[in-house]
């Protein structure tokens, strides 16, 4: 009994000094669609508004499914439909940068982010990995698609889908993508695309640039503020 009590408080004083695995790295705020979790266990389950999102979790949408999450460091992502997001790592004390750590996988899908406090105070220890390129931030609202032969639904100039690969968009601050064969760094209000790992990013024209939308629904603040958006249409932007 006496060896039970004290593993108990044990784990209780470890929970207060913020080292959980099982802390909440945030929390979703708006939803459309269906959008489910698979946790490090492997076991499944369905998020709804309010619902926790903890490091180690994959977070998946739907078709028609978009979904904004909103971070304990202030940070934001709104994914599109069909876009599956990890989070690696989300390690944020308030007094402590030196523990500051984020690391966000998209596998497939878009999605638009803005950085919290974190992306602030610690520019370097902010990182969106996909299989083409890492994006590094600097203080940042920015758009990803990474197409995969499933981006039919995207328009473009030429009227045909975008080429397969990372297109991004930066609405704010400055990013910087790196992959195997280079880096390149993205200011705002340019366009860039990477084709896979080995190909170094490249600058692309306004009028060539994937913009990557979400519907004001999501992207915008229920208080009417303006939120994370796009520019299209009756989408909002930052």
């Amino acid at each position: 009994m006496r060896t039970t009590l004290f593993n108990a408080l044990l784990l209780t004083s470890f929970l207060y000094a913020g080292g959980s695995a099982w802390a909440a790295a945030g929390e979703v705020t708006h939803l459309s669609g269906t959008l489910s979790v698979k946790k490090p266990d492997g076991s499944s389950k369905l998020l709804s508004i309010k619902s926790e999102v903890q490091e180690g979790d994959m977070i998946s949408t739907e078709a028609e499914t978009y979904a904004r999450i909103k971070f304990v460091d202030g940070g934001e992502v709104v994914l599109r439909p069909n876009t599956q997001l990890k989070v690696e790592s989300y390690a944020f004390a308030k007094d402590n940068p030196k523990g500051d750590n984020v690391v966000l996988s998209m596998l497939k899908g878009g999605l638009r982010a803005v950085t919290g406090l974190i992306g602030k105070r610690s520019q370097d220890k902010v990182a969106y990995q996909t299989s083409t390129a890492t994006i590094g931030i600097r203080g940042t609202h920015h758009g990803q698609l990474l197409c995969q032969n499933d981006c039919a639904n995207i328009p473009t100039v030429t009227g045909g889908p975008p080429a397969n690969g990372l297109h991004v968009d930066v609405a704010g601050g400055a990013i910087v993508l790196r992959n195997a064969a280079g880096e390149q760094i993205v200011n705002v209000g340019q366009f860039a695309f990477v084709a896979n790992n080995n190909t170094i990013p490249v600058i692309v024209p306004p009028q060539q640039g994937i913009q990557i939308t979400m519907p004001q629904s999501i992207s915008q603040n229920r208080s009417g503020s303006r939120g994370i958006g796009g520019g299209e249409q009756t989408e909002c932007g930052l």
